[in-house]
């Protein structure tokens, strides 16, 4: 039982330290595929499907929509940065 505690917190750490050097859209991919694959693994046992099959399908999902959401904010920014330049 004690291993399987240490066990937990090695990995939480670990992941949580992956992360520390990646960027907002990185992250963003990452955490949409994460939780994607999740959801997916928990509808389609709900389902009565391959919980497998549903974690890839979610997986993918999130992580698309993760990027894209990604690439949105970072145009966002570029744009309102561009605003902001004070006139000469």
């Amino acid at each position: 039982m004690k291993l399987a505690k240490y066990s937990v917190v090695i990995l939480v750490t670990v992941f949580t330290l992956g992360c520390a050097g990646m960027t907002s859209q990185q992250q963003r991919t990452l955490s949409g595929g994460a939780i994607g694959a999740a959801g997916g693994a928990a509808l389609s046992a709900i389902a009565g499907g391959d919980a497998a099959v549903g974690a890839a399908v979610g997986g993918a999902a999130g992580a698309l929509t993760g990027f894209i959401l990604g690439e949105q904010e970072k145009h966002q920014t570029h744009h309102h940065k561009k605003k902001k330049a004070p006139r000469q």
